[in-house]
Formats: structure tokens, C-alpha cells, sequence
């Protein structure tokens, strides 16, 4: 048996038709372009989204701090209450 008497028995293929878009007579010689622009620039998106995880953050401190925590909400931002906390964590007081 030879390579010979496989190829032959193989149809070639045929290339399918490409499906064209539907446009006016006038715009059949122009190509199509796709214009790709940001309404917001990356750099600002991601200073945003930044700003909404530190935003978020506080929201949740003030939230467990001062609604489950029964405390002051605002004490939950405050350096004074950090350090209370890290103090006991260390063992100073």
C-alpha cells in the first residue's frame, strides 16, 4: 500500500462562502471600521475603584464597630481606638 491510493480517495476542500453585512449601495466601497474609545480612562478607573474599596472599608468598620459593636461609630476611625486594640493584642494592658 502506497501514501498514494489515500490521497487520491480524499476530497479537497471546499472553502465556504463568507457571509457579507447587509449595507447601502453607497457604503459597499468604504470598509467597515470599528472605533473603540473609553468614556473613562483606565488610569481614573482604577483610581476609582480605589477610592470605593477604601470607601467601603470605612463603612464596614463603622458598621461592626458601632452597630454590632454597640459603640460609637465614628470611634471606629479614630487612631486613639487602634491603639487600644493593638495593645491588647500585644499583651500591654
Amino acid at each position: 500500500m502506497t501514501n498514494e491510493s489515500k490521497s487520491e480517495s480524499r476530497q479537497p476542500k471546499v472553502p465556504q462562502k463568507e457571509k457579507k453585512e447587509k449595507r447601502s449601495e453607497k457604503n459597499q466601497d468604504k470598509p467597515i471600521r470599528w472605533y473603540n474609545f473609553r468614556l473613562i480612562p483606565i488610569w481614573l478607573r482604577i483610581l476609582l475603584v480605589l477610592v470605593l474599596l477604601i470607601v467601603a472599608g470605612a463603612a464596614g468598620l463603622m458598621i461592626g464597630y458601632g452597630v454590632i459593636g454597640s459603640g460609637e461609630p465614628l470611634d471606629a476611625l479614630k487612631q486613639d481606638t487602634w491603639q487600644h486594640m493593638l495593645d491588647i493584642i500585644n499583651g500591654k494592658e
